[in-house]
């Protein structure tokens, strides 16, 4: 006898039947999902759906809990082959496996999404310094279309119909490399069955590399600018521009590395004080000019000079974006702003190689490595020169009447 339905209804007599296709295509949906049992194959039966969808489902008992499984849906799968599943299905179940848990896992395992958060995690967080802004660009622009589906499968052409739906050019062409450090690596490793990478060669819009540079007249607009923002985050962008370092290394800016006015920045990560490391991996010595001195001075901070709310360095991206706004002026990044200060160091009459030093490029060559000299007088000389004629433009004084150091 059926077991009494919970909600008081009278319970729809079970009705098992030796299913054919014919009288498959005949079964009428009613108000509430019914099913029809076959008497040839024991735990399968037709599901059928009060939309007239109509679905195959093995049931069966596994540690004396039930389970349903899905198999097929009826106007894809005849009553042969769904036969022929169903057996598999519970040939495995009386050798002890539970093949619905099999199946879920199954359909979780290797996709991109899993593919991407592990190489993450395993790889590019120990390895690459810039982890966070390409796993933010996979995130976005990836994973809403990729995440489910096998990395194996992922085609050249799953990968061109991604580059055709992002709009801006400059997104696409970051995209595009982060995503395939994702395949190399799963290639390299051997993981989730990836034996090609599909964005190798893959040809995209290259867009134009970044060339502004602040004007002597937005100076004083962004730097007034800067007040509005928050107060650290301010104070940061204040920083690259009076010191031309990357915005990543302003924000990480620790106190253990101040001395006597020179901020001593360690080439390799320093986990206890989470130090990411130089770009380069460099160790670099900057001076600090007196109106960088001031703001950290003024923030009378230990530790992370630049530290948000809940412990991590403040974000300026979006901090810079809301000056521009306000300004109603072309976008500008705080990478731009370290751009300005380079531009500034040349206009100056230094030359590109005093450029190179302050900001920590690498120069390369059999210079690099016999030229052990560190021009600490020439550097302090040059930084104090920058940062007096920007404070003089925020001031309003006539740029002119700056003195230029000779080389």
């Amino acid at each position: 006898m059926p077991r009494p339905r919970r909600d008081g209804q009278p319970t729809r007599p079970t009705t098992k039947v030796k299913l054919t296709d014919a009288n498959v295509r005949k079964l009428q949906p009613e108000t509430k999902c019914f099913l029809v049992w076959d008497l040839k194959i024991g735990g399968l039966a037709i599901c059928v759906h009060p939309t007239g969808r109509m679905t195959w489902k093995v049931i069966y008992s596994f540690t004396r809990k039930l389970r349903w499984l899905t198999i097929g849906k009826a106007y894809v799968m005849d009553v042969d082959k769904a036969r022929e599943l169903a057996a598999q299905a519970l040939l495995k179940v009386a050798t002890g496996v539970d093949v619905q848990a099999e199946l879920k896992a199954s359909r979780g395992s290797g996709t991109f999404e899993e593919l991407a958060n592990r190489y993450c995690d395993e790889y590019a967080k120990k390895r690459n310094k810039s982890w966070k802004q390409a796993h933010t660009l996979v995130r976005n622009n990836v994973l809403p279309t990729w995440a489910k589906l096998r990395a194996a499968d992922i085609s050249r052409s799953d990968v061109k119909l991604l580059l055709s739906q992002i709009s801006s050019a400059s997104v696409g062409t970051q995209t595009i490399p982060a995503t395939s450090a994702i395949f190399g690596w799963a290639i390299r490793e051997e993981i989730s069955g990836v034996k090609a990478n599909p964005c190798y060669r893959i040809e995209f819009e290259v867009s134009a590399g970044r060339e502004r540079v602040l004007s002597d007249s937005e100076i004083p607009q962004f730097w007034a600018a800067f007040d509005d923002v928050g107060h650290l985050q301010g104070m940061a962008l204040k920083v690259i521009l009076l010191t031309g370092q990357r915005p990543g290394e302003v924000q990480h800016m620790r106190t253990e590395h101040i001395a006597d006015g020179w901020w001593t920045m360690p080439g390799g990560p320093v986990d206890d004080l989470k130090w990411p490391g130089t770009k380069n991996a460099a160790t670099h010595r900057v001076w600090l000019p007196k109106p960088v001195q001031a703001i950290v001075a003024d923030l009378n901070g230990h530790g992370l000079l630049f530290r948000g709310p809940r412990g991590e360095p403040v974000e300026l991206s979006s901090a810079m974006r809301t000056v521009c706004k306000r300004l109603k002026v072309e976008r500008a990044t705080p990478h731009d702003l370290r751009r300005t200060h380079g531009t500034m160091i040349t206009s100056l009459g230094f030359g590109r190689d005093a450029l190179n030093r302050i900001q920590n490029h690498k120069a390369g060559g059999i210079a690099s490595v016999y030229d052990r000299h560190h021009y600490s007088d020439e550097n302090k000389k040059i930084m104090e020169a920058v940062a007096s004629r920007i404070i003089l433009l925020v001031e309003g004084g006539p740029a002119a009447n700056v003195i230029q150091f000779g080389r």
